[in-house]
Protein backbone atom coordinates (compact mmCIF):
# COMPACT_ATOMS: atom_id res chain seq x y z
CA UNK A 1 0.00 0.00 0.00
CA UNK A 2 1.37 3.43 -0.89
CA UNK A 3 1.44 6.20 1.69
CA UNK A 4 -1.37 7.97 -0.17
CA UNK A 5 -3.49 4.82 -0.15
CA UNK A 6 -2.81 4.47 3.58
CA UNK A 7 -4.02 8.01 4.23
CA UNK A 8 -7.18 7.53 2.15
CA UNK A 9 -7.81 4.27 4.01
CA UNK A 10 -7.49 6.08 7.36
CA UNK A 11 -10.11 8.67 6.43
CA UNK A 12 -12.47 6.00 5.12
CA UNK A 13 -12.17 3.90 8.26
CA UNK A 14 -12.48 7.00 10.51
CA UNK A 15 -15.69 8.00 8.75
CA UNK A 16 -17.03 4.46 9.25
CA UNK A 17 -16.01 4.54 12.96
CA UNK A 18 -13.74 1.52 12.46
CA UNK A 19 -11.36 2.60 15.19
CA UNK A 20 -9.35 -0.64 15.27
CA UNK A 21 -8.55 -0.42 11.55
CA UNK A 22 -7.36 3.15 11.96
CA UNK A 23 -5.31 2.47 15.09
CA UNK A 24 -3.59 -0.49 13.45
CA UNK A 25 -2.19 1.96 10.87
CA UNK A 26 -0.66 4.20 13.54
CA UNK A 27 2.72 3.76 15.17
CA UNK A 28 2.50 2.65 18.82
CA UNK A 29 4.05 5.96 19.89
CA UNK A 30 2.15 8.14 17.41
CA UNK A 31 1.90 11.87 18.08
CA UNK A 32 -1.63 13.02 17.18
CA UNK A 33 -3.14 16.52 17.10
CA UNK A 34 -6.21 16.91 19.30
CA UNK A 35 -8.33 19.32 17.29
CA UNK A 36 -10.92 19.71 20.03
CA UNK A 37 -8.44 21.04 22.59
CA UNK A 38 -5.49 22.26 20.54
CA UNK A 39 -3.11 19.83 22.23
CA UNK A 40 -1.33 16.62 21.25
CA UNK A 41 -2.01 13.02 22.15
CA UNK A 42 0.74 10.45 22.56
CA UNK A 43 0.20 6.80 21.67
CA UNK A 44 -2.57 4.68 20.21
CA UNK A 45 -4.48 4.32 23.46
CA UNK A 46 -4.71 8.10 23.87
CA UNK A 47 -6.04 8.39 20.29
CA UNK A 48 -8.61 5.65 21.03
CA UNK A 49 -9.82 7.49 24.13
CA UNK A 50 -9.98 10.81 22.26
CA UNK A 51 -12.06 9.42 19.40
CA UNK A 52 -14.30 7.43 21.73
CA UNK A 53 -15.08 10.65 23.56
CA UNK A 54 -15.34 12.74 20.38
CA UNK A 55 -17.83 10.36 18.78
CA UNK A 56 -19.95 10.41 21.95
CA UNK A 57 -20.53 14.18 21.66
CA UNK A 58 -20.24 15.05 17.93
CA UNK A 59 -20.47 13.32 14.54
CA UNK A 60 -17.47 14.34 12.41
CA UNK A 61 -16.86 13.39 8.79
CA UNK A 62 -13.57 14.19 7.10
CA UNK A 63 -12.97 13.68 3.37
CA UNK A 64 -9.58 14.05 1.68
CA UNK A 65 -9.81 16.32 -1.35
CA UNK A 66 -6.14 16.56 -2.37
CA UNK A 67 -3.00 14.83 -1.11
CA UNK A 68 0.46 16.14 -1.91
CA UNK A 69 3.99 15.49 -0.68
CA UNK A 70 5.81 18.28 1.13
CA UNK A 71 9.48 19.12 0.62
CA UNK A 72 10.40 17.35 3.86
CA UNK A 73 8.61 14.11 2.92
CA UNK A 74 5.33 14.51 4.81
CA UNK A 75 1.92 14.21 3.19
CA UNK A 76 -0.29 17.29 3.29
CA UNK A 77 -3.98 16.63 2.86
CA UNK A 78 -6.61 19.22 2.05
CA UNK A 79 -9.77 17.93 3.70
CA UNK A 80 -13.42 18.84 3.83
CA UNK A 81 -14.52 18.53 7.44
CA UNK A 82 -18.16 18.46 8.40
CA UNK A 83 -19.22 18.16 12.02
CA UNK A 84 -22.77 17.54 13.14
CA UNK A 85 -24.28 17.26 16.57
CA UNK A 86 -25.76 13.90 17.54
CA UNK A 87 -29.16 15.00 16.21
CA UNK A 88 -27.70 15.65 12.75
CA UNK A 89 -27.53 19.46 12.87
CA UNK A 90 -24.45 20.81 11.05
CA UNK A 91 -22.16 22.64 13.48
CA UNK A 92 -19.11 23.06 11.25
CA UNK A 93 -18.35 22.86 7.54
CA UNK A 94 -14.79 23.80 6.63
CA UNK A 95 -11.77 23.05 4.51
CA UNK A 96 -8.53 22.57 6.43
CA UNK A 97 -5.16 20.91 5.98
CA UNK A 98 -3.81 17.86 7.76
CA UNK A 99 -0.17 16.79 7.69
CA UNK A 100 0.90 13.16 8.15
CA UNK A 101 4.32 11.68 8.68
CA UNK A 102 4.55 8.03 7.69
CA UNK A 103 7.36 5.57 8.41
CA UNK A 104 7.29 1.85 7.65
CA UNK A 105 3.63 2.01 6.57
CA UNK A 106 2.55 3.52 9.91
CA UNK A 107 1.55 7.09 10.73
CA UNK A 108 4.04 8.47 13.24
CA UNK A 109 2.68 12.01 13.49
CA UNK A 110 -0.48 13.92 12.59
CA UNK A 111 -0.75 17.72 12.64
CA UNK A 112 -3.47 20.21 11.79
CA UNK A 113 -2.08 23.00 9.63
CA UNK A 114 -3.66 26.39 9.97
CA UNK A 115 -6.74 26.96 12.04
CA UNK A 116 -9.73 24.72 12.40
CA UNK A 117 -12.87 25.85 14.18
CA UNK A 118 -13.40 22.44 15.79
CA UNK A 119 -12.28 23.73 19.19
CA UNK A 120 -14.87 26.52 18.91
CA UNK A 121 -17.74 24.03 18.86
CA UNK A 122 -16.30 21.39 21.19
CA UNK A 123 -18.50 20.72 24.21
CA UNK A 124 -17.26 21.60 27.66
Amino acid sequence: MTDEQLIRHLYDRFNHRDIDAVLSSLAEDVIWANGMEGTYLHGRQAVREYWTYQWSVIDPSVSPMKISATEDGALEVEVHQTVRDLQGVTLLDEFIRHVFRVENERVTRFDIKGSSHLADIAPG
